[in-house]
């Protein structure tokens, strides 16, 4: 498989992703690492648990329903 195939494939997963609301772990590990060197990562269910309650929180909702 040649490497632009492989490309394209992974940003039409990362894309399909970001749609639906899943969020880019190896992404936030790739800024922590490079951006906050020495400070903690979280695990993959800290942050999938972390995101989660970040979009879905019914206490900070910001629609006109509530």
């Amino acid at each position: 498989m040649s490497s632009r195939w492989r490309r394209s494939v992974k940003f039409a997963r990362e894309m399909a992703r970001l749609m639906v609301g899943v969020p880019d772990y190896d992404n936030y590990v790739k800024h922590r690492t490079l951006h906050h060197p020495g400070e903690p990562v979280m695990s993959y269910e800290v942050f999938f648990r972390e995101r989660q309650e970040s979009r879905y929180n019914s206490r900070k909702c910001t629609t006109r329903c509530c």
